[in-house]
């Protein structure tokens, strides 16, 4: 229901994030209302907060259909991410991801702005060390809040016992839920797992082990007190102030921090397969390198609509080797952009060219068309892709198929004009909202009726006559 897209405002000359949502393609008006209230609430929250461990917020938009957020751009991977490939921090890295989380948690809350949902996936550690926080969703702010009775708002095993308890909540949920981060930095696993009921009585009624025991490290046995306090089930008997939590912590710690997460430990963007290879880390390179144990990082690929493509007579393997050329210099986007390209070209070396032409920097051009001058000459290759219709979220491996049966009454050709006329109408999400209608034995009119449902009187007319007219 929504798309991020990583924009370039044209007036300061900056990247931003751009966060849309469409309000229509939710369940029922009361649930848009509610997701609406959410993203503006966000907008509000962050967009009060001008600090540098904040994601920045500058503007925000809506009407009847979308609303926007447009944000400050930052590049690097979640703390979530890192856990994912296991990267365990030395005590410097984990005492700077904390000093920092912990001052701009406390210069939100001098702004009256709870975060309430602190959690590894919303903390960003940036391409230069320094962290981000994200996703202000959630977040209470001055007098307002989002919460219903009977709701608890938050991830579990993030959430506080004053939280599941219906009490009154205060700033110090998020101290409650930095201590979680901090106990999984410290032993790489959570204080509290199982079902969410399990979870929930857990965190209201059970103590969690002592971080230094659970993390087979009694090196780390001086942050235990600290990690009980900000654990501490009753909200009067954690830290006052998100700054108290931080001076305890640089106290355990006992030696100068770092302003910055360590180098060596940052995971960086992926390399192409080759460059990957080629830095892959000698035998016996440490653990905490950007890529656990050594491994090389494995490439990009791509979840294009296929069917619409083999249908045309494109070689989706050539185009998502494209496709994974591309990313390198614009991003995810870049599948969208060579899905479109493909409507207005007829061979690979027209289709690269059209690519290169909408690279804003010449030099970006030039390795783009360096890197794929052997498709200069190459057509669309129908001779050594089979022509049969593909999942459209199946992954892309040049050489692999997975095929998918068309609904009776439908040809492939059908399906991608229909995907290809309805983005004009609803963009991107066009290509979701045919799959959903493209079901095994549907017939073509009850297709269209699905795949017009949610247009506009005027918007169904035009679609139904470029369908029947437009090839």
């Amino acid at each position: 229901m929504g798309i991020v897209y990583k924009s370039f405002d044209p007036v300061i000359r900056r990247p931003v994030a751009l966060k849309t949502i469409r309000k229509e393609l939710l369940e029922d008006a009361e649930e848009a209302e509610t997701f609406a209230k959410r993203f503006r609430n966000e907008a509000q929250a962050a967009g009060r907060l001008q600090h540098p461990g904040i994601v920045a917020v500058y503007e925000y938009g809506e009407d009847s259909q979308f609303a926007y957020i447009a944000m400050e751009y930052v590049e690097g991977s979640s703390l979530r991410q890192y856990f994912e490939r296991k990267v365990r921090f030395d005590e410097d890295d984990l005492v700077s991801i904390m000093a920092q989380l912990l001052d701009a948690l406390h210069y939100a809350h001098e702004q009256g702005v709870w975060h309430r949902d602190v959690k590894p996936a919303n903390i960003i550690i940036m391409s230069n060390g320094r962290i981000k926080v994200a996703d202000f969703g959630i977040a209470h702010v001055g007098s307002s809040t989002l919460t219903q009775v009977g709701v608890v708002m938050g991830t579990p095993g993030f959430i506080a016992p004053e939280q599941y308890l219906g009490r009154d909540i205060d700033h110090r949920v998020d101290l409650f839920a930095a201590g979680v981060v901090l106990y999984e930095l410290l032993t790489g696993r959570p204080p509290f797992s199982g079902t969410k009921e399990s979870v929930m009585y857990k965190v209201c009624h059970e103590p969690a082990p002592q971080a230094s025991v659970a993390a087979g490290n009694l090196s780390y046995a001086h942050f235990d007190p600290v990690v009980e306090r900000a654990l501490a089930k009753r909200a009067e008997d954690r830290y006052a102030s998100a700054a108290d939590f931080r001076a305890e912590l640089l106290a355990a710690h006992d030696r100068p921090v770092s302003p910055t997460v360590s180098e060596q430990t940052l995971i960086r963007a992926a390399a192409s397969p080759a460059d990957a290879r080629e830095a892959s880390p000698p035998h016996g390179a440490e653990r905490r390198s950007s890529q656990p144990g050594g491994a090389s990082t494995p490439p990009h690929v791509s979840t294009m609509p296929t069917e619409m493509l083999i249908a045309a007579g494109w070689n989706v393997g050539q185009l998502a080797l494209v496709e994974h050329s591309l990313a390198h210099f614009v991003g995810p986007i870049a599948r969208i952009m060579v899905r479109r390209a493909t409507r207005d070209v007829r061979d690979l070396g027209s289709l690269v060219q059209r690519l290169a032409e909408q690279l804003v920097s010449d030099s970006d051009r030039t390795k783009f068309l360096q890197q794929n001058a052997h498709f200069a000459t190459t057509g669309l290759g129908k001779d050594t892709e089979p022509a049969v219709p593909l999942d459209d979220d199946a992954t892309v491996i040049p050489g692999a198929v997975n095929v998918q049966t068309v609904p009776r009454g439908l040809t492939a050709e059908e399906i991608a004009r229909a995907a290809r006329l309805l983005a004009i109408h609803v963009g991107p999400i066009a290509q979701i909202l045919v799959r959903q209608a493209a079901q095994p034995g549907v017939g073509r009119a009850a297709f269209l009726e699905r795949v017009t449902q949610r247009l506009s009187e005027a918007e169904r007319e035009r679609f139904l006559f470029d369908f029947e007219h437009r090839l």
